[in-house]
């Protein structure tokens, strides 16, 4: 999960900000809300990645598209490494996700995760109801972990597309924490809590390629509820991370808390840096609104 988490994490920098924002410009209704009195909404986003691979720069690229309609929504995702990065790490990922849709957040239907890296090539296919939870994988899991995650359990859960993104869409109440969370995230095998707590009291002055202006800093830690190999549940930390990874939140008039950047230092390839690259938030295409949004990229 670590990789795939790094790039699904800085995925939730695609929403509610446009390239090379300062700030939100009037404040509007919270996201959620207007998709669910008939406002429709895709976003499209492109995330770059960074670290250095001994003295060669390793670098990845993820793309996303989310689609969110009044009663469901569906994600589509493509993660890959790039350039010389692909002599050390053969990373080639499509991600789909679909759900419900209300005013408080995304809730997992279906998720289904296709590797292709060359090895055992992967494909992880979750459906989910209220009640419980179906999974398949193509070769075969060879354990299901020690614990294995439960119904009970994995049902509270969302798969890590939609966990990641309705992060930052909820809604957070009045005095507590921005940092939000905790991120519920099931993978179809391993069940994992992300945990987020303020890191700097003050705000952080950021500028990236989706953001100029104040930050929030959250630390972000990790508890392995299940799934994972035996006597690594209930080990908060990120593996193979030193120390927290950081996560910079850009607070949005319309509530939204988006992570522009996030930074992790790893034990294998050092520092990793995650940014949004670019972005687009427009209006979505339904048979009900007969009208263009102008296509995707």
């Amino acid at each position: 999960m670590k990789r795939s988490f790094l790039f699904a994490a800085a995925s939730l920098a695609l929403l509610g900000a446009s390239a090379a924002q300062t700030g939100p410009a009037a404040s509007s209704p919270a996201v959620l809300a207007s998709i669910k009195t008939g406002a429709p909404t895709r976003m499209v986003y492109e995330l770059d990645a960074r670290a250095m691979v001994f003295i060669i720069p390793a670098t990845g690229r993820a793309t996303f598209t989310v689609d969110m309609k009044p009663d469901s929504y569906a994600i589509k995702s493509r993660v890959r490494t790039t350039g010389l990065a692909d002599v050390f790490v053969n990373y080639d990922m499509n991600l789909n996700a679909s759900g419900k849709t209300s005013a408080t957040g995304l809730k997992t239907t279906k998720y289904v995760s296709q590797n292709n890296d060359g090895k055992k090539n992967r494909r992880v296919e979750i459906n989910m109801t209220d009640t419980g939870f179906t999974m398949t994988a193509k070769p075969k899991f060879g354990n299901l972990g020690d614990p294995a995650a439960t119904a009970e359990q994995a049902i509270l859960a969302n798969d890590p597309l939609t966990a990641l993104i309705t992060f930052a869409l909820e809604p957070r109440a009045a005095g507590t924490d921005p940092c939000g969370g905790p991120i519920k995230v099931f993978d179809g095998r391993q069940l994992t809590y992300l945990h987020l707590k303020r890191g700097n009291a003050n705000l952080v002055k950021l500028k990236t390629p989706a953001w100029n202006g104040q930050a929030i800093e959250c630390h972000v830690t990790m508890d392995k509820i299940a799934g994972y190999k035996k006597g690594e549940s209930n080990n908060d930390t990120l593996t193979g991370i030193s120390g927290p990874l950081r996560m910079y939140l850009a607070p949005l008039e319309n509530g939204s808390h988006v992570p522009v950047k996030i930074v992790a230092d790893t034990d294998r390839i050092g520092k990793v840096t995650l940014t949004a690259r670019t972005l687009r938030f427009e209006p979505l295409v339904t048979a009900s609104t007969g009208t263009s949004t102008g296509g995707g990229r």
